[in-house]
């Protein structure tokens, strides 16, 4: 009760403290002629009921960041797997991991328990995302978002909405927008949830009274779990199998959405089978084949709806793959 009620009080001086101060000065902001910037204004007061001197007040020297078009033009899934599993499967990454497994066990065996997650996923998506939060990013999330969405030539919309969600944010947790950094596409934290997922899913895990992705691994990893729970994943399922292909035309077998599986009894009549023997599925099983690319040819994976869950964090297959593999290594150190 005392930690909620601190962070409270907190809250309250910060947003005081802030609005003092830029009552006082005021910095340009690179964004404010934009033609969509009114009615990107409009829209954040009618979403999240702030006034438009609040939206300008959060946006107060925003910065164009001209170096984040030409990231998001060359983005890691451009590579084939055998050079993209490199960037996570290396042995650096899997001892971090086991040193964080270590540290955070009990919350992991807890998030396991009681969102049906399993603790590689958990981890995989750690070690992916940030290096289990070695990384998290050094672009003011504000500018980020505000470059995509006045600049760029794709997914405009998204952004603004999730600038608009950072701000909202920001006024409700107390925090000045120029504090929050992050990933050139505007994710924060251990986990890089976009502004509006840290108020949907985000989890009080430490029990402070305060979400904190920023700062609390625990938070991260309950926050995660809920995450994946809300998505849709399946307790006790299967992820995927590796897979051999025997048949001739992979292109008819290769699923094109991995939302609309198939059943496994029709997919093993095109030639495609789990490549560990032992490995038993059901004809009945809804299933789905995906391949990626090895230095050495194709090679095959039979995906199960966990796995689809997986690409709503990041519709990369590559993406899902390697921290698949990545938690599994982990897990079984």
């Amino acid at each position: 009760m005392l930690n909620s009620q601190f962070y409270k009080n907190l809250k309250r001086l910060s947003v005081v403290l802030a609005a003092l101060s830029l009552t006082s000065f005021s910095q340009a902001n690179d964004f404010q002629t934009h033609p969509s910037y009114m009615s990107f204004k409009q829209n954040t007061t009618k979403t999240y009921g702030l006034s438009n001197e609040q939206v300008d007040w959060a946006m107060n020297g925003s910065k164009n960041l001209p170096s984040i078009l030409s990231i998001m033009s060359r983005p890691g899934e451009s590579k084939p797997w055998y050079s993209y599993k490199t960037n996570f499967l290396s042995e650096g990454t899997i001892q971090r991991g086991v040193r964080f497994k270590q540290q955070y066990a009990s919350t992991l065996q807890r998030a396991e328990q009681q969102f049906g997650v399993p603790q590689a996923i958990i981890l995989g998506i750690l070690g992916v995302e940030t290096g289990f939060g070695s990384n998290k990013g050094s672009f003011i999330t504000r500018d980020a978002l505000a470059t995509l969405g006045f600049n760029g030539d794709r997914r405009n919309q998204y952004f603004q909405d999730e600038l608009s969600a950072l701000i909202a944010w920001s006024y409700k947790d107390g925090i000045s927008t120029s504090s929050v950094v992050g990933s050139y596409a505007g994710a924060v934290g251990y986990p890089q949830f976009m502004p509006s997922n840290i108020t949907k899913f985000g989890v009080d895990y430490d029990g402070n009274g305060h979400i904190d992705l920023r700062n609390s691994a625990v938070d991260a990893i309950g926050s995660i779990a809920n995450y994946l729970a809300n998505h849709g994943w399946q307790r006790d399922q299967p992820i995927a199998f590796a897979a051999r292909y025997t048949g001739t035309n992979p292109d008819a077998i290769i699923a094109k959405d991995l939302t609309l599986p198939t059943p496994y009894g029709v997919l093993k009549n095109q030639g495609i089978t789990p490549l560990n023997p032992i490995v038993k599925i059901d004809d009945l099983d809804m299933v789905n084949v995906i391949q990626l690319q090895e230095n050495y040819g194709p090679i095959y994976y039979l995906t199960y709806p966990n796995f689809q869950v997986i690409t709503t964090y990041n519709k990369s297959r590559m993406y899902a793959t390697a921290l698949w593999l990545l938690g599994t290594e982990i897990t079984s150190r």
